[in-house]
């Protein structure tokens, strides 16, 4: 599994960048990341390099954040290679609730970050299958 750090931001302009600042000068490095928004507010998720080290900086900054943990699968870069891999949850009843993808260089498979209901069921259905799952400490070192 991965941490990924959630961090709750109004919606206003410098929000964003305060974050990546605030990181930035502790020498974290943001590996992936995903922002779902509204008018009013966001919710930014990241994948970092020191997940632990990141969640302490943000609260001493004031931001709410926390930790929450994903799942990251190699898929095959192939059209219908996420279909074929969503299909296994699906078969299994396990709703996902996000994903987003992430970028290795160079790429021979598509990476996919996903936060599903129930984490280890997925993942015995993700490993009955056959679907490489990737461990933190890989993902936070890419």
């Amino acid at each position: 599994m991965v941490k990924q750090i959630s961090i709750f931001l109004e919606n206003k302009c410098g929000r964003l960048v305060r974050v990546t600042q605030a990181l930035g000068e502790a020498g974290i490095n943001i590996r992936a990341l995903s922002i779902a928004d509204t008018s009013d507010f966001g919710i930014l998720r990241l994948i970092v390099d020191q997940p632990d080290r990141a969640l302490e900086i943000l609260k001493d900054k004031g931001f709410m954040a926390t930790v929450t943990q994903v799942i990251a699968v190699e898929v095959p870069d192939i059209p219908g290679g996420l279909a074929t891999v969503l299909s296994y949850l699906e078969q299994a009843s396990i709703n996902i609730e996000y994903l987003y993808s992430f970028l290795e260089k160079p790429a021979k498979d598509a990476l996919i970050l996903m936060r599903v209901e129930n984490i280890d069921e997925a993942l015995r259905v993700l490993q009955e299958n056959n679907v490489p799952v990737i461990d933190g400490e890989r993902i936070y070192t890419l």
